[in-house]
């Protein structure tokens, strides 16, 4: 398992320097970006999102340098005409009724003409890792062994409290609003690449999508890269996030592929049970109780994260992280996920102009 390579991508709010609102300007900011990052820079569904890639890595400090480039480079572009980009899964208090989608690719308006105001509503930023594997049947089997552990990876990333300046009462009110899809939710627990292959020719031939990237599961092996593509987790607030959230899904995958080969029964689960979990994760957060994929109940969610800790240890040690990726996750449990910091800067008297301020000076400096 040497050498497992990893990737990220990172969705972003655009946002006016002044008013701090969502802007509707990836359009105007995409040529500015691509001066200085080329390909490495996307535009998204909606016009007040942008997205960046990372080249493949191999360690952890490849992802951190990678990130910290692509956050100040797409920033300073943003800069050039008056926006800046903002690292939250939604925005404080914008609403998706004053944005528009990109109509300057006709797969979005294609989007939007099928799914109408669903399309519209999807003002959401999240976190993408990508991790090597190049036979697409370990690919599809280790899909079904990790998914019990999507709850506690959105649990620590969770950074989208507020929507359209309510607080949800959600730390990842963007799993709600993503979740809308009716081809998102729980990857099945699939054998084979041929199992896969036929959900996704079942649901082209009911409709239901165009391709394979258009089916939204929270973990599905990518059509692009022979990769599994981790997708639940919110846009990470700062790099020392993201960067944790990296080595521990590296460090899933590293563990299920070597337990499979060795004939260890994966953690029993439903896809009915992972989605009540993550919807708790995206309830609570790193508050009260997550999900025990273990013991198959709810337990503190500091226990679940040192579960997780325990069970990723040896792939850790194998890739030399295990050091920096306890100590970053402590950090999480030290001082909150995203959205503890999001509500923490409005109780610090700062308002929701407070969140897109300490959001703003988080983008590309770790804490």
């Amino acid at each position: 398992m040497d050498g497992v390579t990893l990737g990220v991508e990172e969705e972003f709010q655009i946002v006016d320097l002044d008013s701090g609102e969502l802007a509707p300007r990836s359009d105007e900011l995409l040529p500015v970006a691509r001066e200085a990052l080329g390909d490495r820079v996307t535009a998204e569904l909606n016009r007040c999102q942008i997205e960046v890639a990372t080249p493949v890595c191999v360690g952890l400090d490849d992802v951190r340098a990678a990130l910290t480039h692509l956050r100040s480079t797409l920033d300073a572009a943003a800069a050039e005409i008056g926006c800046g980009i903002l690292p939250v899964g939604t925005h404080p208090w914008s609403s998706w009724r004053d944005q528009a989608v990109e109509d300057g690719r006709a797969r979005f308006r294609r989007m939007e003409d099928q799914y109408q105001v669903l399309a519209r509503q999807q003002v959401i930023c999240g976190c993408h890792v990508h991790v090597g594997i190049a036979d697409p049947d370990v690919a599809v089997a280790t899909m079904g062994r990790v998914r019990p552990w999507l709850p506690t990876l959105l649990a620590l990333s969770a950074n989208s409290p507020f929507w359209s300046g309510t607080d949800t009462g959600y730390d990842s009110y963007r799993l709600e609003v993503w979740e809308r899809w009716p081809t998102a939710g729980v990857p099945p627990d699939l054998e084979d690449r041929e199992a896969y292959d036929e959900v996704v020719d079942e649901l082209r031939a009911g409709g239901a999508i165009e391709d394979a990237t258009h089916l939204y599961w929270y973990l599905r092996p990518s059509d692009r890269w022979p990769t599994l593509e981790f997708r639940a987790m919110d846009v990470a607030l700062d790099i020392d996030t993201a960067v944790a959230i990296a080595g521990l899904a590296r460090a899933l995958v590293r563990t299920e592929i070597d337990a499979a080969g060795r004939g260890v029964a994966a953690i029993e689960s439903t896809s009915e049970m992972v989605g009540a979990a993550l919807w708790r994760a995206a309830r609570y957060g790193l508050h009260e109780q997550l999900v025990s994929p273990g013991a198959g109940e709810p337990r503190p969610a500091a226990a679940v994260v040192g579960e997780l800790l325990d069970v990723v240890g040896d792939a850790l040690d194998e890739a030399g992280d295990r050091a920096e990726v306890n100590a970053l996750v402590a950090g999480i449990l030290e001082r909150g996920n995203g959205a503890d910091r999001q509500r923490g800067a409005v109780a610090a008297d700062g308002g929701l102009e407070g969140v897109v301020a300490m959001a703003r000076g988080s983008v590309a400096v770790p804490d």
